[in-house]
């Protein structure tokens, strides 16, 4: 059999590996390629024999230095995925709230205090743990001070050619994990074993992270550091539970210890394989290494621990079974034992092993057969009770979770077998021997009780009825990636088939692998009011129940502005019923209707959208959906109507309530206590020469404008136009600017590019005006536009005339986005205040509020923030709010005009106040709407890629300072985002900004931001200012060659 491994090495090195890794599969690629069958026959081995028992060792005094020079290594590069798990397997519930990885660094950090030791504690994660891992630990054990190191990856070898396999539809899908044999190799190629021995270390104590029976025994450390030998492997004796597993052996040339698996047993000696009578031992994986053995043996094996090669005949994409067959090889940890000359072994007790590699395993591990002890499960009852569950109903843990409404009571059971799917509960007590057998093709509830030595047959009995679930086959579909402001599509892709249910479903599984309690808290619903919300609507509820929900409120008549749903997730109690998360279905400012936008995007427990944690774990879940689960006979609730619907299990067993609640009042409710209404009414509003307009632009936040201004403020109803939601917006674009809020710049007197309309009278003293789901704003003076950076820069300079800030000793920081204009940069600097700078997207701003609150960082609030696209806002929620900006404009009006008697102090005049102090930073913004995304992203690369060569470089007057790629690391989480929009810095401080929007519904956008700083010049038009700046940007994109656009769509 041929083969070449330079493609191979090749590959591996393109992708990072080092020499340790490539070395090591170059070693099992040659085995493989010489025909080697990685088979052990039965003819070449005995049985092993005399092997001590570690109930026969005396214990020692434990000696410090000992401890000192020892390490514990936690295997924890698995996903779990045979367990239907698609994250790190140790982040998994095992015992009341806490995950094998709480459980472990509880064993840690009880030994350093027991032991008086500070014992190392490193972890072999592999890349798809790490993360996660890593910042598990950082968040809830920061004081352990975890170290890991990373397993490596390998390619899949294609059988047919012996060449690395290639799969372009999915090229992750080319690698795979090389077993945990790999341990020797990611020691070495991570310098961590080399680090290791120069800090004293010797000992080295391995197991896996799912065995939680696994710890450091003092009395094993000084028996396997007293022997001298180089390699000491745990082993238990077998019973037929194990016979199906690996076996120790003694090899009968030479005598060696060696480890055989099963998949190296020949056929013909399977039956001498899983004798238990011959084959006595297997191995427990919980390995003890002499680190300074290891590094001889690796000098004297070029580099490697010779490992037998474990061939795997499979797919190169699991779930294809059509897809190119392959190979993939791994090898054994255990197999180094017969590596280690004088390598040996030791009977352990079965307490020393209890892993969970099945639903079987973790059922017994949750229920009150174990008792935690210092953190270690112990049998609470011997022998453990045998436990099997139907395999083809509880194969995953999800099936599993979904038939527990708590752990059964099963100390007292020797043995229970569950045949079909059965839903079961804590007050489930099993006793003796128990078959409980479901032969329908629905759950089926067991009533509570005791159940002993008894056969219970819940065939006939009654089912879920409602709250049945349904498993509707589906298949992913492409193009469901959330952006940063969720999941925008044209209506009829997201009314076509399954595509808003896959998008749920895939939610819902994301929020079950974070931890979300969506049993036991609730589930918030609403919209902006736009078409096919209604329908939706229904279609999430019934996901929802099915998904474990018990609890929803609906906003009535589904309406419900970004900004009311955060702060309902947020404010609305009681604190039992509180909210996990929401579902908002809008695509906000982009218009609506049948042949328009639709979207949906997913709020956290917090109010604030989806970290991008979360959404790239929806994504990824879309891309594998199989089936959404559904509670198809689950009623319609009439959402036009207050009350509450309650919907009852034909069983009795369950119970979902859904509750259409008020979306208006409690954000109505929350503003009241931010600002104060009175001063505002009595010292603004009663004014005979102040008037205003508020122009809802026929989206969602008419009804809020109606609470607020009339029945709040006591303003007149004609106050409010375009204040009736549509669910096509009357057939405009919801978009709060210049050049779409037409019908609020023609009364309030300006033209679309911000410039007054000498003509126009009956102007009022202030407008203002908001999207389609309430977050944005714009802000309008008599015959005067406040452009949003600037509207920012006055509220932070102006911040004390807000309650909120003021009565928590004053605004403590400012947060922009990237785009937006660098006004209050010098409001910040002139005022002490925090300054942050964000790519696009209010989750960043979400993060800095939630500093000290979810992360234990600094506390940066009270904050504001803003970003350029007419977003503004504060702590109150974790979203943009339109309607708060306005309050805000109102209240520092009011300040303005505390003196009686005085001419009124106007919008206008408040703006070129502020410039007369901290200078008018010019501004304006091009988008080119529903540009072809192929050569929209084409031009990013061209211009990301010229960067080096646009350094330096002098254009017409400017000289380009720094060309370069926005790129961000949050500083409260420490997460990296990057290609967040490409930025032109001119010497001069004059900026040039260009990004991709993600929140058009179909096309691209192509946005180019222009910024200009002027200290002295006040009364000029931006377009004067910035021309020059508009010339260098398009020779440097070369937009109109590559969009073949002239004029942009908006320019504000």
């Amino acid at each position: 059999m041929g083969g070449d491994f330079a493609p191979f090495e090749a590959k591996m090195r393109a992708d990072g590996l080092g020499d340790a890794a490539v070395l090591a599969f170059k070693s099992a690629y040659e085995a493989l390629c010489s025909g080697a069958s990685g088979m052990i026959p039965e003819s070449e081995i005995e049985p092993a024999s005399g092997i001590p028992k570690l109930d026969d060792v005396k214990a020692e005094k434990v000696d410090p230095a000992l401890l000192a020079k020892t390490v514990v290594v936690k295997l924890n590069g698995g996903l779990g995925t045979s367990m239907g798990l698609d994250y790190a397997k140790s982040l998994l519930i095992v015992k009341g709230a806490d995950t094998f990885l709480d459980l472990t660094a509880k064993q840690i950090a009880g030994m350093r205090e027991s032991l008086g030791s500070n014992l190392r504690f490193l972890l072999m994660n592999s890349f798809a743990t790490s993360a996660d891992t890593m910042a598990f630990f950082a968040a809830k054990y920061p004081a352990l001070r975890v170290e890991e190191f990373v397993q490596n990856k390998v390619p899949k070898i294609d059988t047919e050619t012996l060449v690395p396999a290639l799969w372009p539809a999915k090229p992750s899908v080319e690698w795979c994990p090389p077993g945990h044999g790999d341990l020797y190799a990611a020691l070495v190629g991570s310098g961590k074993l080399d680090a290791l021995l120069a800090d004293g270390v010797k000992y080295m104590f391995v197991s896996n992270s799912d065995n939680l029976g696994a710890t450091l025994d003092v009395k094993l450390l000084q028996y396997f550091a007293a022997s001298g030998a180089p390699f000491m492997m745990e082993c238990c004796e077998r019973t037929a539970n194990d016979k199906k597993g690996g076996h120790l052996a003694v090899m009968k040339k030479g005598g060696q210890l060696l480890l055989r698996e099963a998949a190296q047993c020949p056929d013909e000696d399977e039956a001498k394989f899983q004798d238990i009578t011959v084959h006595k031992y297997f191995n427990t994986n919980n390995l003890w290494i002499d680190i300074e053995a290891l590094k001889a043996l690796l000098e004297a094996s070029g580099g490697i621990v010779p490992l037998p090669m474990i061939k795997n005949k499979k797919t190169v994409d699991p779930k294809d079974d059509s897809s190119t067959k392959v190979y993939q090889l791994e090898t054994a940890m255990g197999a180094a034992i017969e590596s280690f000359k004088g390598a040996t072994a030791i009977v352990v007790p079965r307490t020393r092993f209890a892993p969970v590699k099945k639903c079987n395993d973790l059922l017994l591990l949750r229920s009150d057969a174990y008792v935690v002890e210092e953190a270690i499960p112990v049998l609470a009852t011997t022998p453990a009770p045998v436990v099997s569950l139907d395999s083809k109903k509880y194969k995953l843990v999800q099936q599993l979770e979904a038939s527990l409404l708590g752990a059964p009571s099963l100390k007292g059971c020797s043995k229970l077998k569950i045949t079909g799917e059965v839903r079961m509960s804590s007050k489930n007590v099993f006793k003796g021997d128990v078959t409980i057998i479901n032969e329908s093709d629905e759950p089926k509830t067991l009533p509570p009780g005791v159940y002993e030595n008894a056969t219970v047959d819940l065939t006939a009995a009654p089912g879920l009825g409602p709250l049945k679930v349904t498993k509707v086959k589906t298949a992913p579909i492409d193009g469901q990636k959330p952006g940063t402001s969720g999941l925008r599509k044209k209506t009829k892709v997201f009314v076509e088939g399954l595509y808003l249910h896959n998008f749920v479903q895939a939610t819902f599984a994301a929020l079950k692998t974070a931890g979300s309690d969506v049993a036991n808290e609730t589930l918030v619903i609403g919209g902006d009011g736009r078409y096919y919300n209604d329908k939706a609507i229904q279609i999430i509820v019934k996901i929802a129940v099915a998904n474990g929900v018990r609890r929803i409120w609906i906003a009535k008549d589904g309406i419900a502005s970004t900004p009311a749903l955060s702060a309902i997730i947020r404010e609305r109690g009681p604190v039992w019923q509180k909210a996990f998360g929401a579902f908002l279905l809008t695509a906000s400012h982009n218009p609506g209707g049948p042949d328009e936008d639709f979207g949906i995007k997913y709020n956290c427990e917090n109010g604030g959208p989806a970290p991008e944690k979360l959404t790239d774990l929806i994504y990824k879940n879309t891309q594998t959906i199989q089936a959404v689960e559904m509670c198809e006979a689950f009623p319609d609730v009439d959402i036009s109507v207050l009350g509450e619907t309650k919907v009852a299990a034909t069983d009795g067993s369950a119970m979902a309530c859904v509750q259409v609640v008020d979306g208006i009042k409690p954000h109505i409710d929350l503003l009241s206590t931010v600002f104060d209404f009175d001063a505002i009414k009595k010292t603004l509003l009663s004014r005979p020469d102040f008037t205003m307009v508020f122009d809802a632009m026929s989206g969602v936040t008419g009804p809020y404008a109606k609470a607020l201004f009339v029945d709040a403020l006591g303003l007149p109803e004609s106050t409010c136009v375009n204040a009736t939601p549509l669910e096509d917006f009357g057939g405009h674009h919801a978009d709060p600017n210049l050049t779409y809020a037409v019908d609020l710049t023609k009364k309030m007197g300006v033209d679309r590019t911000g410039r007054a309309v000498e003509a126009a009278d009956d102007v009022p003293s202030f407008g203002a005006a908001s999207d389609g789901d309430g977050d944005r704003n714009m802000i309008l003076g008599t015959k005067f536009f406040v452009t949003p950076s600037d509207s920012l820069a006055v509220l932070a300079a102006n911040s004390d005339a807000i309650p909120f800030f003021k009565a928590q000793g004053g605004l403590k920081a400012v947060a922009r986005s990237m785009p937006t204009s660098g006004a209050v940069d010098l409001v910040a600097a002139k005022l002490n205040l925090s300054l942050f700078e964000t790519p696009t997207g209010w989750k960043y701003f979400g993060n800095l509020m939630d500093s000290k609150a979810l992360f234990k960082g600094v506390d940066y609030t009270p904050l504001l923030c803003g970003e350029e696209s007419f977003g503004t806002g504060s702590d109150h929620v974790r979203e943009k709010d339109g309607l708060w900006a306005v309050l805000a404009w109102l209240a520092v009006l009011t300040e303005a005009n505390k003196t009686p008697g005085a001419p009124l102090v106007t919008v206008e005049s408040i703006v070129k106040q502020h410039w007369a102090i901290y200078g008018r930073n010019y501004y304006c913004r091009y988008d080119y709407e529903g540009v072809d995304k192929a050569r929209a992203t084409e031009m990013m690369a061209m211009m990301t890629a010229a960067t080096p060569e646009n350094t330096g470089k002098t254009i017409g007057s400017y000289t380009i300072a720094t060309a370069d790629v926005f790129g961000y690391v949050d500083p409260v989480d420490g997460s990296v985002s990057k290609n967040q929009g490409i930025r032109f810095l001119m010497a001069d401080g004059s900026r040039i900004v260009f990004r991709l929007s993600g929140t058009a519904g179909s096309g691209a956008t192509v946005r180019l931001y222009l910024e200009k700083y002027e200290p002295t010049v006040f009364d000029k038009h931006v377009s004067e200012v910035v021309g020059e700046l508009v010339d260098i940007a398009l020779q440097l994109s070369k937009l109109k060659e590559y969009t073949g656009r002239d004029e942009p769509t908006v320019i504000t």
